[in-house]
C-alpha cells in the first residue's frame, strides 16, 4: 500500500543538559533550544537545519522573551512562516505534536520545528546572588500565534484554604490511592519507593538525564538531610526536579518533505494518534482522587484510533512528576507498575523543566523505537493535578489510516462529578478522604491539608495548623476516619 504523502513523521528529535559550573557559564533557554534544534537536525542525518513553516515553542517560566520562537529564529538563521507559543501545562509539548500532526496531514504545514527549555537551575542561582541577567529579547512588535487552550484549574475555595499547589496536591492523591487500594501505610510507601528507585535506574542509563545517580528504595523512602519530608509521605526525591537547565526538540514534517529532504527511512517514527481531554477542571468537583477517568477514555481512545490495545504498545513513557501521577496513569491504561513506566527516568531523576518534560519523553521514545526497543509507543503527558491529559501513539511503521486525534471531552463533562461546600455549610462532622502534611525546611511536620466528605457527599476543604495533630496525622492511617470541621475550615480530631 503507497505512504500517504501527508502522513506526519517525527524526523529528529534532540536533548540538551547544561550543567553550568559557574553563572558565567550559563545559557539562556533559547540557546538551550538552539543547542537541542542543533541535536534534532544531526539526529535526522541532515547537515543543516531545514528552514521550517512554523518554530512552535512550549511555554517556559524562566524568562519572558516575548516571542521566543522569533528569537530563536535568529539565532539560528531561520525564516518560518510563523512564530507559536503554547499555553502552559505539562501536557503541551504531547498536545503541540498531535495538533502540529493534524495540521501536517491536512496540508497546513510540510515541516515544523517543535522545542522547549527553562534554565531554571542558573535562574535561581542568580537571584541568589543578586545577579540579573542581560538575557534576549523578541521586539515588542514581535507577537507569536498562540496554540493551546488555558484552563484554570484551581477553584477561589480551594486557593482561600491555601491547597493549591503541586506538592501540596498529589500527596494527597497518594493518600487516596492508598486507602482504596486497602493497602497500609508501609505497604504503599514499599510500592513507591520501589517504584521510584526503578525510575532513577533508567535515568541512571539515560545520557539525557539531569541526574545519573540510581538511588535504593530505602534511600528514597527514608528522610535525611538531602532527602527531607516535603508533603508526607513524600520526601523530597518524590518530587519533580525543576532545578534544571534543559532543552529539547523535535522535527516534524510531512513524508514527502521527508523523503524530499532525503531523511534516511530509517529515522522516521510515525505519528498514528493522538487525544487531548481533561478532569473535571478544579479538584473540588472530582468525584474520586484514586481514579482519572480522562486519562482512562482518552488513553483508550488514542490507542483505538491507532487500530491498537494497551497490549500492543511495546514502549510507554508515563508523566512522572509524583508517584500518585504514575499510579493513576497507569491504573487508567491497564499498565502494571512492574512494567517499564518511563524511557527518561522520570521528572525528579530526568529532570522536569517545567511544561518541557514530554518533549524529552517524546525524543527519548523515539530513540528507542528506532533502536529496536519495540514498535510501538505510548506517550502520556499530563498538566495541572492530573488534570490536563495528552497521548500521542508512536511507531517505527505507517498505520493503514491518516493520522487521528481524538477529543472527548464532552463525554467527560458528562461523568459523576461531586458539589463543594464551604463556610458553616460545611461545619461538623466530616470524614476524611485524602490528606498530606507539609514539613518546614528543617523537616518538621507544619500543616495538614484535608479533603473531607459531608455526609451528604459533598466535599470540602480543611486545614490545620496544630503541630500535635499535624505529627499525629503522619503516622497510620487517616482517610476514612471522621475529624470535626468548623466553619472557617480548620479541623480537630473528633
Amino acid at each position: 500500500m503507497p505512504l500517504d504523502p501527508r502522513t506526519p513523521v517525527l524526523i529528529g528529535g534532540g536533548q540538551y543538559a547544561h550543567h553550568a559550573a559557574q553563572l558565567a557559564d550559563a545559557m539562556h533557554p533559547v540557546e538551550l533550544m538552539a543547542t537541542a534544534v542543533e541535536r534534532a537536525t544531526a539526529d535526522a542525518g541532515l547537515a543543516s537545519t531545514p528552514n521550517p513553516d512554523s518554530i512552535r515553542v512550549i511555554s517556559l517560566l524562566t524568562w519572558r522573551y516575548g516571542d521566543p520562537a522569533y528569537v530563536l529564529a535568529q539565532q539560528l538563521g531561520l525564516s518560518p512562516r510563523e512564530t507559536v507559543l503554547t499555553t502552559n501545562g505539562g501536557n503541551s509539548p504531547q498536545t503541540l505534536v498531535n495538533s502540529t500532526a493534524s495540521q501536517i496531514q491536512n496540508g497546513e504545514l510540510d515541516i515544523a520545528i517543535l522545542t522547549g527549555a527553562e534554565a531554571s537551575r542558573s535562574r535561581m542561582r542568580a537571584r541568589r546572588d543578586g545577579i540579573d541577567f542581560d538575557w534576549p529579547k523578541a521586539p515588542d512588535t514581535q507577537v507569536p500565534t498562540v496554540m493551546g487552550k488555558d484552563l484554570d484549574m484551581s477553584h477561589p475555595t480551594e486557593r482561600a484554604h491555601g491547597i493549591f499547589m503541586p506538592v501540596q496536591v498529589y500527596p494527597m492523591f497518594e493518600t487516596a490511592i492508598r486507602a482504596a487500594a486497602g493497602r497500609t501505610v508501609e505497604e504503599q510507601e514499599l510500592i513507591t519507593s520501589e517504584l521510584w528507585a526503578r525510575f532513577s535506574e533508567v535515568a541512571a542509563k539515560n545520557p539525557n538525564a539531569w541526574s545519573h545517580q540510581a538511588r535504593t528504595a530505602e534511600e528514597i523512602r527514608t528522610p535525611s538531610a538531602s532527602n527531607r519530608m516535603i508533603g508526607f509521605p513524600y520526601t523530597k526525591y518524590m518530587n519533580s526536579n525543576n532545578d534544571v537547565d534543559m532543552g529539547a526538540a523535535l522535527i516534524m514534517c510531512s513524508a514527502e518533505k521527508a523523503q524530499a529532504l532525503g531523511v534516511p527511512r530509517d529515522r522516521w517514527v510515525f505519528m498514528h494518534s493522538g487525544a487531548d481531554c481533561h478532569e473535571h477542571s478544579f479538584m473540588s468537583n472530582r468525584y474520586s482522587f484514586a481514579q482519572t477517568p480522562a486519562v482512562e477514555l482518552g488513553g483508550r481512545l488514542a490507542l483505538e484510533l491507532a487500530g491498537m490495545t494497551i497490549d500492543d504498545i511495546d514502549i510507554v513513557d508515563l508523566y512522572s512528576c509524583f508517584p500518585s501521577a504514575v499510579q493513576l496513569g497507569a491504573q487508567s491504561l491497564g499498565l502494571s507498575l512492574d512494567r517499564q513506566l518511563t524511557r527518561t527516568g522520570g521528572l525528579p531523576f530526568a529532570g522536569g523543566p517545567w511544561n518541557n518534560y514530554v518533549m524529552h519523553a517524546i525524543a527519548t521514545t523515539m530513540n528507542d523505537l528506532r533502536d529496536g526497543a519495540g514498535t510501538n509507543g505510548l506517550v502520556w503527558g499530563n498538566g495541572g493535578y492530573a488534570t490536563k491529559h495528552s497521548f500521542g501513539v508512536y511507531s517505527t511503521q505507517p498505520s493503514a489510516n491518516p493520522f487521528r486525534h481524538a477529543d472527548p471531552q464532552a463525554e467527560i463533562d458528562a461523568l459523576p462529578r461531586r458539589e463543594l461546600a464551604d463556610g458553616a455549610d460545611a461545619a461538623g462532622t466530616v470524614t476524611i478522604e485524602a490528606y498530606t502534611v507539609m514539613h518546614n525546611r528543617d523537616g518538621v511536620p507544619e500543616t495538614a491539608n484535608v479533603a473531607c466528605l459531608l455526609p451528604d457527599g459533598r466535599r470540602a476543604w480543611a486545614t490545620s495548623s496544630d503541630a500535635d495533630l499535624a505529627a499525629a496525622m503522619c503516622v497510620g492511617e487517616w482517610v476514612n476516619r471522621s475529624v470535626t470541621r468548623d466553619a472557617d475550615g480548620k479541623i480537630n480530631a473528633a
